[in-house]
């Protein structure tokens, strides 16, 4: 007989389904004991290892840091960073956040993949099959991974609540 279901245990597995793994603990997601989940991107038709399979997290959060180099470099032609003036190095950031911004949402929007995810091997796919993610997508998506929180919070796929919001993957292309 199943234990009986009390206030406590439904709130905490709504939360665990609309956090996935990442309050439910390591490994959490990955349940093969009764043969849900046995890897990320498996419900969605994804293959466990190689081409098309969903990107880990460890090289999208290293495509991000890469992308984001490239957004101070591209800021440092147009604006000189001074490290002694607090005011003019928070007015680099803003414009190197800017153009974090911009590069990310045209790359994705139009190509489905930044330099860095094109450098690492990955793309941004949408889930219902359609060739571009398209900016009414990109933008929501990029400023969701602006605010941090959203994309560290993924699901059992590997898909944060960017991705989530958009309907795309990560997935990999080598």
């Amino acid at each position: 007989m199943p234990a009986p279901v009390t206030a406590g245990t439904f709130y905490a597995g709504r939360v665990s389904r609309w956090t996935g793994t990442w309050l439910s603990g390591p490994g959490a997601g990955f349940d093969s004991d009764d043969g849900e989940v046995r890897y990320r991107g498996e419900r969605l038709g994804a293959p466990e290892r190689g081409l098309g399979s969903v990107a880990s997290t460890g090289i999208r959060l290293g495509a991000l840091v890469l992308d984001l180099v490239l957004a101070s470099l591209v800021t440092s032609v147009f604006l000189r960073p001074d490290y002694d003036d607090p005011s003019r190095m928070w007015q680099f950031n803003v414009w190197a956040g800017l153009a974090w911004l911009l590069i990310t949402v045209a790359g994705v929007a139009l190509a489905g993949f930044t330099p860095a995810k094109a450098l690492l091997g990955m793309r941004v796919v949408r889930l219902d099959g359609q060739p571009l993610v398209g900016p009414f997508r990109a933008i929501p998506r990029t400023l969701l991974i602006a605010l941090v929180i959203p994309a560290a919070i993924v699901d059992k796929d590997g898909r944060g609540l960017h991705d989530k919001v958009a309907g795309t993957i990560v997935l990999r292309t080598r």
